[in-house]
């Protein structure tokens, strides 16, 4: 699948639609998120079943703030709507790659309940 280019009025789409998404948040005028496309272009061709989606920070920064990027780039991995990674930095291929492995292997069953009991109320 290729990569896409999302925007405020895409993402949920393209991205909340998906069952497994990585995102790009980046800009022209990042260095290390030049040098990180193509290390995400490769694995977009090596997962062509996954959403690869990129958001230019610059033109949507609204849609990074809303996710609290502070720094770029930032990859964000979103399995069934659920944000199970987020980290600034540009990755090396293998990086990448052990990254999608370890994604594909979560049981999200677990990973909600892990979310819906962090969100509980505390029985303090």
């Amino acid at each position: 699948m290729a990569i896409v280019n999302v925007t405020k009025d895409t993402f949920e789409d393209a991205v909340m639609g998906a069952d497994f998404a990585l995102v790009d948040f980046w800009a022209a005028w990042c260095g290390p998120c030049r040098m990180f496309a193509p290390v995400f272009e490769k694995a977009s061709e090596a997962n062509p079943d996954l959403v690869f989606a990129k958001v230019d920070t610059e033109a949507e920064g609204e849609l990074a703030g809303s996710f609290g990027i502070s720094s770029i780039p930032t990859l964000m991995i979103i399995r069934d709507r659920v944000v199970v990674y987020a980290q600034p930095g540009a990755l090396p291929a293998s990086a990448l790659d052990d990254l999608i492995s370890q994604a594909r292997a979560l049981d999200m069953d677990e990973v909600r309940a892990q979310v819906a009991a962090q969100s509980a109320p505390s029985q303090a």
